[in-house]
């Protein structure tokens, strides 16, 4: 009798269409918001003036204490038909686009709205592992005549790989965890298409449609998933890097 909700959903054909959805919103969220904050880490790292570095870090940080309510209702606004990306865009030529109702550009907002929100607040750790870094090794390669990118390459990124490989395994386990609150905010009937992942697909089903086993069986199916991703991104590290978080 349990296992008929199981079989409920693999059979259901949006099932599949909302996996998908997941699969590729949370591939992007890692592709592009992971190796950011390194980046902006890095640079902020090679940065000499204290009030300069100073104001970029609190701008960055700035996002993430905004409530996920502020940053869709900001991101609504910025691209709505009469909002200022529209505007910037019609003294180009350009048509008005329905950013917010169009599928294809949902993916787009999420990720962008991601690496804005949270880019600077994950460069927190990055910063930290930094400064843990011993000066000799940049003096040994400044001997050895190595320029600032080599430095970077040789130096900088190896002293912090432990920190990289911990946050990695971290966010691939929680890759089928595509912001639930985000994505409820920002998609609506128009979207769903390529804007419905799991956890709203969960809530539509659990607390809309009065179907608890059957979202209780599909959280139970996603929590599996990223206990297999999460023990297989571990395994992966400790053999190819020798680091792993157990």
């Amino acid at each position: 009798m349990g296992l008929r909700y199981v079989q409920m959903f693999l059979n259901d054909p949006t099932f599949w269409q909302v996996f998908r959805n997941t699969l590729w919103i949370g591939g992007l969220t890692l592709l592009f918001c992971f190796p950011v904050p390194i980046v902006l880490a890095l640079l902020l790292n090679e940065v000499r003036r204290r009030s300069l570095k100073r104001f970029v870090q609190s701008v960055s940080y700035l996002p993430h204490f905004l409530s996920i309510v502020i940053v869709a209702g900001i991101t609504m606004q910025m691209l709505a038909g009469d909002g200022p990306v529209n505007h910037i865009l019609g003294w180009f030529g350009h048509d008005p686009i329905r950013f917010i109702q169009e599928p294809e550009w949902f993916r787009t907002i999420y990720v962008g709205s991601e690496i804005w929100q949270t880019a600077g607040w994950g460069t927190i750790l990055y910063l930290a592992a930094l400064t843990t870094i011993d000066e000799d090794l940049y003096e040994a390669a400044r001997i050895d005549g190595a320029n600032r990118w080599q430095q970077i390459w040789h130096v900088t990124l190896p002293g912090i790989r432990p920190t990289m490989i911990t946050l990695l395994i971290l966010n691939v386990g929680t890759f089928m965890a595509v912001g639930f609150e985000k994505v409820l905010l920002l998609y609506n009937p128009l979207t769903y298409p390529t804007a419905d992942v799991i956890s709203t697909y969960v809530y539509r089903s659990g607390v809309e449609s009065n179907s608890f086993s059957y979202a209780a069986a599909i959280g139970l199916f996603e929590a599996i998933i990223g206990l297999v991703l999460i023990t297989s991104a571990n395994q992966l590290s400790r053999r190819t890097v020798g680091t792993s978080l157990w």
